[in-house]
């Protein structure tokens, strides 16, 4: 090959059958050669010109030298608007806590397949469970697939690493009878009607914690799902909902109708106790003094408080939502109803995860084919 002077490139196949583009800018006063990859001509050709144009405009390349912690945190930054606040949020802290300390010095030219085995084996020695160190891989595996497409290293080493089978939560629904006791022991208290309504529709925590009096239209007995709470860097902030299916109108039993009349009463009385120190967000369930009431502040204060009170196990408050799935399943709601209420991407979710439910509606609907045909023959 020919030298080429600063802000040139030029192409060659490799031995490999891969096609590798050299580029050659300054970077910092310095002289910095970047090497792309593509499997085919045309695309290492693109890649070059793309990093060309980058050049041109004073975006530094990525060089040799690039550590896994450097290439992840200009990921992250790339990726914030395109993510939901909370899921961001969630990338961040896995790589900073599980990948950075143990990795982010290795170059990112030099990862290796075995460095990323020898890091989920590390966390899971260390105690990490298997589903978060999965979450870790399926997070790796997405940021090095863009690195990939951005030219920066030519494969994906996530590709060739298996990652930890992911434990299932155990399902745990309350019974009709535990349902009872649980809003037995939650009468009088103020979130009275967040438990209410979590057991009658099957909403999510972050849900029931964003509604606002104007979502709810008491005459016409519904509530609008509009957005979900959720913890940013920033604090506690209402973004989108889950998916777009999960955006939707929840009908209201007079059970929920009733809890959220009572809410009302409690409310005054603590805007009035609060005085001017209460802050109108019109929210339904805000905390004392009227601000966005913490998840684990309603866990930790009210929700396990709860349960005690019971005398029922502690448990996920998001079980609440399996026990209204499951109630509705195994009282004969169709499940494309029940899944609409629930807000699933699609039906199929919720076949599969309430499989054990559908299993005995099979067995009660062969017993209804016996009773209307007329039994064995």
């Amino acid at each position: 090959m020919t030298r080429r002077g600063n802000g040139e490139g030029t192409i060659r196949k490799r031995a490999d059958g891969r096609w590798e583009a050299l580029l050659t800018v300054t970077r910092d006063g310095r002289i910095v050669r970047r090497s792309i990859y593509a499997h085919t001509r045309e695309e290492v050709a693109r890649l070059l010109r793309q990093a060309l144009r980058e050049s041109e405009a004073g975006v530094p390349p990525a060089s040799g030298t690039e550590t896994l912690a450097t290439f992840l945190a200009v990921w992250l930054e790339a990726t914030r608007s395109s993510l939901r606040p909370q899921t961001w949020s969630t990338y961040e802290r896995h790589l900073r806590l599980h990948v950075l300390p143990y990795a982010g010095r290795i170059r990112l030219a030099k990862l290796q397949p075995y460095d990323l085995q020898a890091l989920y084996r590390g966390r899971l020695e260390e105690g990490l469970s298997p589903t978060t160190v999965h979450h870790v891989h399926a997070i790796l595996h997405r940021a090095l697939g863009q690195a990939v497409r951005w030219g920066t290293v030519p494969r994906n080493v996530a590709d060739l690493v298996d990652p930890p089978r992911m434990s299932r939560f155990e399902m745990r629904a309350l019974t009709a009878g535990e349902v009872r006791r649980l809003l037995d022991a939650g009468r009088g208290d103020r979130l009275e009607a967040l438990y209410v309504l979590a057991v009658s529709t099957g909403m999510r925590r972050g849900e029931l914690l964003a509604l606002h009096w104007q979502d709810v239209d008491l005459p016409l007995r519904r509530a609008s799902v509009t957005g979900t709470m959720q913890r940013t860097p920033e604090g506690l902030v209402i973004g989108q909902p889950k998916t777009s299916k999960s955006r939707r109108l929840v009908m209201l039993s007079d059970m929920a109708l009733r809890a959220l009349e009572r809410r009302r009463e409690i409310e005054i009385e603590e805007r009035a106790s609060a005085g001017p120190l209460w802050d109108e967000t019109g929210l339904i369930f805000p905390n004392a003094i009227g601000r966005p009431l913490e998840p684990g502040n309603l866990l930790r204060r009210s929700y396990w408080p709860l349960l005690q009170r019971a005398g029922l196990p502690r448990m996920r408050f998001h079980d609440l939502r399996h026990t209204a799935a499951t109630i509705m399943l195994s009282r004969g709601v169709h499940p494309k109803v029940a899944s609409e209420i629930l807000g699933h991407a699609t039906v199929a979710i919720t076949l599969d995860l309430y499989s054990h439910v559908t299993e005995s509606m099979q067995v009660e609907a062969a017993q209804l084919m016996d009773e209307t045909l007329g039994g064995p023959i």
